[in-house]
């Protein structure tokens, strides 16, 4: 058994990034911890501010959310510390923070991630400028 390719990332090392959202003008926090060479899967943590969430729209990957800290609102509810969402891929969804507070959450995939804004028909949208 090989017990030395474990890795390890400190929080404390990994800087938060800005994410500008062109479809809402808002722009969210993350800290991406690992992306998989062998699957593609991620790992980040994501923060969004009080009331900033990200429209409809899909990923080519499964994903999930763990909510630290805050509230997470989806389009079918609301979920707080502790709690996991888990999206199949393809999956339309809309997701962030309540109002009354930034939301903390796990970020994970199960492959490499992406991200295509939909109109309510579920087609997709171009960014704006």
């Amino acid at each position: 058994m090989n017990v030395n390719n474990m890795k390890a990332w400190l929080d404390k090392d990994i800087p938060w990034e800005d994410v500008y959202n062109p479809v809402t003008g808002k722009t969210i926090q993350r800290k991406h911890f690992l992306q998989d060479p062998d699957t593609g899967m991620e790992v980040m943590v994501v923060r969004y501010p009080a009331g900033v969430f990200t429209p409809p729209h899909t990923h080519p990957c499964a994903h999930g959310m763990f909510v630290i800290s805050g509230h997470l609102r989806t389009h079918d509810g609301t979920y707080g510390p502790g709690d996991f969402v888990w999206y199949p891929q393809g999956n339309i969804g809309v997701h962030g923070a309540t109002e009354d507070g930034p939301a903390t959450l796990v970020f994970m995939t199960n492959k490499p991630f992406d991200l295509t804004f939909v109109d309510a028909a579920g087609k997709p949208l171009q960014p704006g400028p």
